[in-house]
Order: C-alpha cells, then structure tokens, then sequence
C-alpha cells in the first residue's frame, strides 16, 4: 500500500515568479533562509597568483600546476574548495597600463589570462581524479560556465571544486579583491593566500631584513594602520567588514597547500 505522505522536490521550471524562483534555487542549494547552504564540511576560497603558474616565467608551467593539482586532490572530501587564479604569468593589466596601454583593455587582457590558467588547472585536476567546474565572469561558454554563485555551492556540496576566473568581469578590480567577494558570496568559511617565496607576513621584507619577525597572528586594523600589504586595501577591508578571516602561507614546501586546505595554521592568520 502506497504511503500518502509521500513528497516531491519542486522542480524550478514551475516557477510562477522570480522571487519564488529565487526561493526554489535557494532551497535546491541547501537553504532557506538566503544564507549558503552547508554540508557541515569546512569551506575555504583559496587565492592563488599567476606567477605561481608560470613558476617565475611567462606562460604555464606544466610541472608547478600539476603539483598544485595533487596538493588540492589530497583535500578532496574533507573540504568543500573554491578557488580564484590571477593572471600576472601571462598579463598585469596595472603594468600594461603604465606602458601606454588603456587600463580598461588592459584588465580585460588580464582577466583572460586568468581564464587560461583555470583552465590548465582544471586539466590538472581531472587528471589527478577532482571532478572540476570552471566558472567565468566573462560569457565564454563553450570553455566555462557563467558565474553563479548557488551553482558554485551547488558544485562544492557535490564533491567538486571550483575555479573563478575573468575576475569579476569589470576592469580596475584586482584578483585579491575577486577573492574577497567570491568567498563571502559562497559563504566560505576562510580565505586562504598562497604566498611564493615567503611563508606569511613579516615585519619586513625578509629577504632584505634578517631581524624581521614573522606574524603568527595579525588584525585587519593593525594591517591596514600600519601598510602591511598582506592583500591590497579594498580587498582587506571588505574582510573586515564581514568578519572574514583569513590565513597567508607560503606554497613552498611539501603539502603546504594541502594542510592549509585542511585548516592546519602554517602561516599568519588575520582576524578581526
């Protein structure tokens, strides 16, 4: 005997309303009360610059990015990942700009660049068994999906990670900044800033300065009071704002990327 208490998922297509369209995504994602929805896993954005897929040049370095890719697939099912890539391997749009170039045509130069290292990441990725989403602020269709946020968690709840690219689309915005508005639109739970050359923030320049101290703990108002570029300005406040921490590590060294994946504190973490 059939049950009367049977249910069936709304199907968005019956939709008679964009607001009841809205609520329908919304609770398909695993919310309803316009809040990202949770598995209970923990949910990071992590930045990764250009120069780290060149591995110091022009261009992808395919030994770097697939290194990258395993560290990233050592976290699998333990971690919902999210991740922003810059472009400055192939192009800065800030430079280009400074050598004569319109900053406008400039920054969309460089958010194609990002498009192409997402997609050499993604490549990796699949190899290394991730099932991976490309997500692009530009419409570029036959290469990414649009960028949507509820699909993007949607993808996360899933088991895949997914990659942003094109920045967000409009020029004079750096990637530190795209990654500070994707992670609090995903609900991330952490933004973590994968660092070459130096392993969090420090002092000074250690490379110059030998007495340098490394930061084991810093606030976003200590950072941003005393110029201590650990992302750019627009990108640091909008964390503060919203209570969002964040942690900056270094990416040399074996599984670095993987335990700061994991929430092990190898870096400096920034609070409010």
């Amino acid at each position: 005997m059939e049950s009367t208490d049977q249910r069936t998922t709304p199907d968005i297509r019956d939709a008679t309303s964009f607001n009841e369209s809205r609520d329908l995504q919304q609770a398909q994602a695993g919310d309803t009360r316009g809040n990202p929805g949770r598995t209970g896993k923990r949910r990071v954005l992590l930045k990764l610059s250009g120069e780290v897929f060149g591995g110091g040049k022009v261009g992808v370095d395919p030994d770097t990015v697939r290194g990258m890719a395993e560290q990233i697939a050592d976290a699998r099912g333990e971690v919902e990942i999210a991740i922003v890539v810059g472009g400055g391997n192939f192009f800065r749009g800030a430079e280009l700009s400074e050598n004569g170039m319109d900053r406008r045509r400039a920054d969309y130069m460089g958010m194609l660049g990002t498009v192409m290292n997402c997609l050499a990441l993604q490549d990796f990725l699949e190899q290394a068994g991730v099932s991976t989403r490309v997500q692009s602020a530009i419409h570029m269709e036959q290469v990414a999906e649009p960028y949507i946020p509820l699909r993007a968690i949607r993808h996360m709840q899933k088991g895949r990670v997914v990659i942003f690219g094109a920045g967000t689309g409009l020029p004079y915005f750096s990637t530190d900044t795209v990654a500070a508005q994707r992670a609090l639109e995903i609900g991330a739970d952490e933004v973590l800033m994968a660092k070459s050359g130096v392993d969090g923030v420090y002092t000074a320049d250690p490379k110059k300065d030998p007495s340098a101290r490394k930061y084991e703990h810093l606030t976003y108002d200590e950072a941003l009071l005393n110029d201590i570029r650990v992302m750019d300005q627009t990108a640091m406040t909008m964390c503060k704002d919203n209570g969002l921490s964040m942690m900056v590590f270094g990416m040399e060294g074996q599984g670095n990327v993987t335990q700061a994946l994991l929430g092990e504190r190898i870096g400096t973490t920034v609070t409010l």
